[in-house]
């Protein structure tokens, strides 16, 4: 069975098909349309550039004529992207397909006829496809990406306020230690995210803009009284980004696999909360809210799995594999240039896609978590060892000898450590009245420290 159209169900990446609805969003920043229209819109910006900059045989364009071309980019319709392909069929050139598109919409505008030789002047592909791509991830991780991480943020700050009281076990080595707070607990994964989120934010993505091999070589044989390095510096950061210096033919990459490690860092924080957040379900910390009608096992009728951690794990895995190869491959490039980047750069909505379905299947987690507060109640009140810790630190403050010596010997045993025999302990010690009643005030449930 042969399968020509393309949707949901024939689509052969689950981003594209399974999950489509949830990153639609992208699209607009990835697709094959997005990247076109994101040439587009460099070649046009870099036209009226060239149109602002002084050269002589560009002063008698009609300025209603500038000002109308922004519109070719803005207004940049799906036709618009075929009529770019429909080109490409004959040029075998995709950038090239682009120049000769915008020729055509520069005679449809009319009177601009003696400048369309101006429209990717002294360029080498790479000038728009490195400054196209860059601008492409930097508003799709502004635009999409950073408000929904913000919204998981804010969900685990709200869950860290309303469980800042709730004391609960810690597990060391998976082991009972010193207790803590659950809403603490929450509080370390958002403090985590807002810093790597920070450092994300810091980056300041670059783009290759110097001609064929770095050099302005076309346009400085051209104009040589011009200044092409500011020039090129200018246009960049008008559109956002920061050129960079020295390079060759392509970009050096190197900021660009800054920001990819910068989301990987992100997603290993988001990979070890996915994690704890499932143990806390298995160990019945939480209950998961259930909607009508769904199953949680096709066997099994009492289940209610903790899927949305498990899924947001799994694509979480998959994008840090692929920005792991886009950040070691694409700062590599033989001599010059080779086109093992261009093929490379056609999949960096791809990590991002599978980081959406992450994020939102997180969410959608979390949003369905029920506090089971008795069962972390339960769990510190079977643990009264943990305040072992407690009393031999406020032994060593008194100068007792030995003390954690003394504990040691108490808690390491067969038997099970209750409340009874922590104060059996506690009344044989050779302290003060004030200090016995002291320790015999902690509690597995009120030694929690200061957060």
């Amino acid at each position: 069975m042969k399968m020509t159209d393309v949707n949901a169900m024939t689509a052969i990446s689950p981003i594209d098909g399974r999950y489509r609805a949830q990153t639609e969003p992208l699209a607009a920043y990835f697709s094959e349309y997005a990247l076109m229209r994101y040439r587009v819109r460099v070649e046009v910006e870099y036209f009226l550039a060239l149109a602002q900059s002084g050269l002589p045989q560009l002063q008698g364009i009609d300025a209603a004529k500038l000002q109308a071309l922004p519109a070719i980019y803005k207004d940049f319709a799906e036709a618009d992207a075929l009529r770019i392909k429909e080109i490409e069929k004959t040029t075998n050139h995709d950038v090239k397909a682009v120049e000769y598109f915008l020729k055509e919409r520069f005679d449809a505008i009319g009177g601009l006829s003696d400048y369309k030789e101006f429209i990717h002047f002294g360029l080498t592909s790479q000038d728009i496809n490195n400054t196209s791509v860059p601008l492409s991830i930097q508003e799709a991780l502004q635009e999409v990406y950073m408000p929904l991480l913000q919204e998981l943020i804010g969900q685990l700050n709200a869950y860290a306020q309303e469980w800042k009281d709730v004391p609960m076990l810690a597990r060391t080595h998976g082991q009972p230690a010193s207790p803590t707070k659950l809403g603490k607990e929450f509080k370390v994964f958002a403090y985590r995210l807002e810093q790597q989120l920070a450092v994300l934010k810091g980056l300041r993505l670059t783009a290759k803009f110097g001609g064929a091999t770095g050099n302005f070589n076309a346009h400085h044989v051209a104009y040589p009284e011009v200044d092409w390095v500011a020039f090129g510096n200018a246009f960049v950061d008008k559109l956002g980004l920061v050129r960079e210096q020295y390079t060759t033919q392509i970009s050096n990459y190197d900021m660009l696999a800054a920001v990819f490690d910068a989301l990987k860092r992100l997603n290993t924080v988001m990979i070890d909360m996915d994690r704890d957040c499932w143990q806390y379900i298995s160990m019945g910390y939480f209950r998961q809210q259930i909607k009508a009608g769904e199953v949680g096992s096709s066997a099994m009728p009492h289940k209610v799995n903790p899927i949305d951690f498990e899924n947001s794990e799994g694509n979480l895995g998959v994008a840090n594999a692929l920005l792991q190869h886009l950040s070691a491959k694409l700062p590599v490039s033989r001599l010059q240039r080779d086109l093992t980047d261009s093929t490379t750069l056609r999949n960096v909505g791809v990590p991002l896609g599978h980081m959406l379905i992450a994020l939102r299947s997180s969410l959608k987690g979390l949003r369905k978590l029920l506090l089971h507060e008795e069962v972390l109640y339960a769990d510190l009140e079977q643990n009264w060892s943990v305040v072992a810790e407690a009393i031999q630190t406020i032994l060593r403050r008194e100068g007792y000898d030995h003390p954690y010596e003394a504990l040691k010997a108490l808690t390491r045993t067969q038997k099970a450590v209750g409340e009874a025999e922590i104060k059996q302990f506690i009344d044989q010690l050779d302290v003060s009245p004030e200090v016995k009643e002291e320790l015999k005030s902690i509690t597995p449930h009120n030694y929690t420290g200061v957060y």
